[in-house]
């Protein structure tokens, strides 16, 4: 589960900026509804700049929405409209089918065919990425092909918003009321390539979303880590990608573009690196919370955390963490500034409202929000030469 929000509008830059806490099950951070459609995703917007965060009243959103129903109107662009009023950036509204891309993204997997699209000059569709072993994969689709059809349906011209949709089905129905087409169910392709035609017929399937990936260099003396986000399971991928590297060698953990996820994942990435001690504080409705990591963690191999505007949320209350315990050296670009502490709320018309109700803070007190975390070593080109050379300044590392 996630939630997003910038200042009143534009409504699709507001959902791609998430930060939220879930509670009763798991703390959450926000994974961008961009990034959130995992596999038939497309390209969307970043967030904005940043500003004072203000807050708004549950009850009140909730009580629009309901009177809103009563008058025959949306509930949820009634709810939207006193989020926007709020001033508050981070708080969002999310239909039922956005509310549920988002969890799934979270979760690490999702139903598709994998593939990611793009709009060009236009209106023409073409498929931006296939993920490996994929049902698109395996038929043959690669990046550049034209999209042309969906199930017989022309879809030039059409937003790529719409066209994931379509790509996704449409089947039973899922929890707040979303729908989405169940593993196995067919989904038609008309395809163009340099000027060839044809049709595929490809089945839907559950497919995981990659999230961690880990590299070594040439020499086997540092070992890149990439997090794209924290969804289900990637702080437990970090902690085993650590366990491979050899004593001494260099790590370089890249955050860059990660726009966060689930709190537990990068409290539990944070104890790859750390022997216990806190992470991060919180606070929720004035009550003071905190956040640790366990024991046990590499705390001797020198470390370089990459990071650019686009690491947000989960990604830099990690960042914060190991540049406040003097475990990492960051190097890049000041982060996004994404520390707000959100709950979320199911509305009548089974919409998602999701409210800013606090905020983190770094080890040492720093507020996160509206800042973000500015690196050690300020570089804008060649980010990751840099981190390279001071890695290999630290120990082992090259």
């Amino acid at each position: 589960m996630s939630g997003p929000s910038m200042f009143v509008r534009p409504r699709s830059i507001r959902r791609g900026a998430a930060l939220t806490f879930v509670f009763a099950t798991v703390l959450v951070t926000g994974a961008a509804a961009a990034s959130a459609l995992g596999g038939e995703a497309g390209n969307y917007p970043g967030a904005g700049a940043r500003s004072a965060v203000g807050s708004t009243d549950r009850a009140e959103v909730t009580e629009a929405a309901a009177k809103a129903m009563a008058e025959g109107k949306s509930g949820s662009e009634a709810a939207e409209e006193v989020v926007s009023r709020s001033g508050d950036r981070w708080s969002a509204v999310y239909s039922a089918r956005e509310y549920e891309d988002v969890q799934q993204a979270l979760d690490g997997e999702y139903v598709g065919v994998g593939l990611w699209v793009r709009c060009r000059p236009g209106g023409r569709i073409e498929v931006a990425g296939v993920q490996p072993g994929s049902p698109a994969d395996r038929a043959g689709i690669t990046a550049g092909d034209r999209l042309r059809t969906i199930d017989g349906e022309p879809i030039t011209g059409r937003p790529v918003t719409e066209v994931v949709s379509l790509l996704r089905g449409a089947g039973e129905a899922q929890p707040y009321g979303g729908r989405a087409a169940a593993a196995g169910t067919p989904v038609a392709l008309g395809l163009e390539r340099a000027g060839r035609s044809w049709d595929e017929t490809l089945r839907r399937t559950r497919l995981a979303i990659e999230t961690v990936t880990a590299e070594r260099s040439a020499d086997g003396r540092t070992t890149r880590i990439k997090v794209e986000s924290f969804a289900k399971g990637a702080g437990e991928q970090v902690r085993r990608a650590v366990r491979e590297v050899r004593d001494g060698d260099g790590i370089l953990l890249d955050l860059r573009g990660n726009s966060g996820g689930l709190v537990t994942e990068a409290v539990t990435a944070a104890s790859a690196f750390l022997d216990g001690g806190l992470v991060a504080t919180y606070d929720v409705q004035g009550r003071q919370r905190a956040l640790y990591a366990e024991e046990g963690g590499d705390h001797r191999s020198p470390l370089v955390v990459l990071v650019d505007s686009g690491t947000m949320s989960a990604a830099e209350l990690l960042t914060g963490a190991l540049q406040d315990r003097g475990r990492a050296v960051v190097v890049g670009s000041r982060t996004f500034g994404k520390g707000a502490v959100q709950m979320p709320s199911e509305l009548p018309d089974g919409s998602v409202a999701e409210l800013t109700v606090g905020h983190y803070r770094t080890p040492a007190g720093r507020s996160v929000d509206g800042d973000g975390i500015a690196p050690d070593l300020a570089v804008r080109q060649g980010a990751e030469e840099r981190a390279r050379t001071v890695l290999g300044g630290l120990g082992h590392g090259s």
